[in-house]
C-alpha cells in the first residue's frame, strides 16, 4: 500500500492537494485512455483500414493507411497551433479546468458520432476523427498543466507516474468491457460492422463517467490576471507565448528537451496508431488476439509508468529516461525480426514498458523545468511538441508505406530512427541546470 502523504505536494505550493485531489487528477488519465487505447490502437485503426478505407486500399495498397495517418496528422497539426495559445489564454483567465469540460464534451461526442458512421463512409470517418482526436489531445495539454500546482517539483516523477500507471488501467478496463461484448457478439455471428460501432459507444461512456471526479474535486489554484485595457484574451495569450519563445535562451535545456521529446515521442506516436494494424496485416492477428495483446501491454506499461515514476525521482529524469528509450530500442528490433506471433508478444511488452516510462518521465521532467504562473502555456509547448511528434512519425510511416506498396517492417524502420536520435540529444540536456533557470525565471 503506498503511503499516501508521499502523494500530497510539500514545498512552496500555497494550498497543498489532498489525496481525493490527487486521485480525482489522475483519474482523468484513467478516462480518456480509453479512447486512445480503442480509437487510436486498436479497434478502431483497425476497423478504418479493414473496413472504412478497404476499397481504396484494395485500388492502391497502403491508401487506407496513408488517410489514417493522414488524419491524425491533420489534427495534431491543428493543435500545434492551437494548443500553447489555449494554454496561455487558459492562463491568463485561470480556466483550465473550465476548457478541459469542453475538450472532453467534444471528445465523447465525436467518438459516438464515430459509431454511427457507416462502413466505406471515408470522409465523414476522417472529419470525425479529426475532431476527436483535436478535443483529446487538448484534454492531455490541459491535465497535465495542473501538475506543477499540486506536486512539488521533487515528486512530479511519482504523481506523474501515478497517473499514467491508473491511466493504463483505464484503458485496459475499456479494453476489457469492448472485449467481452465483442466475444459475445461474434459468438452470435454478428460482423465487425455490427460490433465495433457498440465497442465505439463503450468507450464514450466509459470515458464520460469517470471523467467525473475530475471535474468534482481537482480545484483550479491559478488567479486570473487581470485584463489589458484594449488587448482580448486571445491576443494577450498570442503575447504570452511570442514571449516566451523569445526567452528560449534563459531556458535552453528545457527547449532542448522539447527538441528530444518531439523526436522519440514521434516513434511512441507511430507505435500507438499503426501496432494494431502492423499485428494485424503482418503478422495476422484478428481483433480478439489484438484486443488480448493491447490488455497486456496494457498491464505492462502501467508497471512501467509506475516504478519510472520512483525511478525518476531517486537517478533523475535524464538517466532513467536513456534506459527507457534503449528498451524502445531494443523493442522495435525485435518486431523487426519477429517470424512468429510469440515474438510480437515479447516486443509488445518491450514497449509497453517503454512506453509508461517515457510518456510519464516526459511530462513530470516538463513540470520541473517550468517556471510557475507559466504552466499551462509551457504545457501548451509540450503539447505542441507531441503533436508535432504525431505528425512526424505516423506520416512519414505511412509515406514509406505507401512508396513501398504497403511495406510495413520498411516503414517500420523509420519509427527506429525517431528513438535513436531521441536519445543521442537527451544527453545535451542538463537537468540541474534547467530546473535552476525555471526557479530563476519564476521570481523574476
Amino acid at each position: 500500500m503506498t503511503d499516501s502523504s508521499k502523494l500530497v505536494p510539500t514545498g512552496p505550493i500555497e494550498h497543498p492537494a489532498s489525496t481525493r485531489e490527487l486521485v480525482a487528477w489522475a483519474f482523468y488519465d484513467f478516462a480518456n485512455s480509453g479512447y486512445t487505447t480503442v480509437v487510436l490502437t486498436t479497434i478502431y485503426s483497425a476497423y478504418f483500414v479493414g473496413v472504412i478505407a478497404a476499397r481504396l486500399d484494395q485500388q492502391s495498397p497502403g491508401t487506407a493507411m496513408l488517410l489514417w495517418t493522414l488524419s491524425i496528422g491533420a489534427a495534431n497539426l491543428l493543435v500545434l497551433f492551437a494548443g500553447p495559445v489555449i494554454g496561455a489564454i487558459a492562463d491568463q483567465r485561470a480556466s483550465k479546468k473550465r476548457y478541459l469540460l469542453l475538450s472532453s464534451i467534444v471528445c465523447v461526442t465525436g467518438t459516438i458520432g464515430l459509431a454511427l458512421v457507416g462502413s466505406n463512409a471515408v470522409v465523414p470517418a476522417m472529419l470525425l476523427l479529426v475532431l476527436a482526436t483535436i478535443a483529446f489531445s487538448l484534454g492531455e495539454n490541459l491535465i497535465a498543466a495542473f501538475l506543477p500546482e499540486i506536486a512539488h517539483r521533487d515528486g512530479m516523477g511519482r504523481v506523474s507516474g501515478y497517473g499514467w500507471s491508473l491511466g493504463y488501467f483505464g484503458g485496459l478496463l475499456t479494453l476489457s468491457a469492448c472485449l467481452m461484448y465483442i466475444n459475445w457478439a461474434t459468438e452470435r455471428g454478428l460482423e465487425a460492422t455490427d460490433y465495433v460501432p457498440v465497442a465505439l459507444l463503450i468507450t464514450a461512456a466509459i470515458f464520460a463517467i469517470t471523467a467525473c471526479p475530475t471535474f468534482l474535486w481537482l480545484r483550479e489554484r491559478a488567479q486570473a490576471k487581470p485584463p489589458i485595457a484594449g488587448v482580448s484574451y486571445l491576443k494577450a495569450g498570442f503575447t504570452q507565448v511570442r514571449n516566451t519563445l523569445r526567452h528560449a535562451a534563459q531556458m535552453p535545456d528545457l527547449f532542448r528537451f522539447l527538441q528530444c521529446l518531439t523526436l522519440f515521442q514521434a516513434g511512441v506516436a507511430t507505435v500507438v496508431v499503426v501496432a494494431a494494424i502492423y499485428a494485424q496485416e503482418v503478422m495476422g492477428f484478428d481483433t480478439q488476439e489484438l484486443i488480448v495483446l493491447i490488455m497486456v501491454v496494457n498491464m505492462t506499461a502501467a508497471i512501467g509508468a509506475f516504478a519510472f515514476g520512483y525511478a525518476q525521482d531517486y537517478f533523475g529524469s535524464v538517466p532513467s529516461l536513456a534506459v527507457a528509450l534503449l528498451i524502445w530500442v531494443a523493442a522495435i528490433v525485435v518486431t523487426l525480426l519477429a517470424e512468429v506471433p510469440s515474438d510480437l508478444w515479447v516486443a509488445g511488452n518491450l514497449m509497453g514498458i517503454a512506453m509508461g516510462a517515457t510518456q510519464a518521465g516526459g511530462r513530470a521532467l516538463i513540470g520541473q523545468l517550468t517556471p510557475e504562473s507559466r504552466n499551462a502555456e509551457i504545457f501548451g509547448l509540450w503539447g505542441l511538441a507531441n503533436r508535432a511528434a504525431a505528425i512526424l512519425g505516423p506520416i512519414s510511416y505511412g509515406v514509406i508505406s505507401e512508396l513501398s506498396g504497403g511495406n510495413y517492417p520498411l516503414a517500420m524502420l523509420s519509427t527506429l530512427g525517431f528513438f535513436l536520435l531521441g536519445l543521442m540529444l537527451l544527453f545535451s540536456v542538463d537537468e540541474e541546470r534547467g530546473k535552476l533557470a525555471a526557479a530563476a525565471l519564476t521570481t523574476q
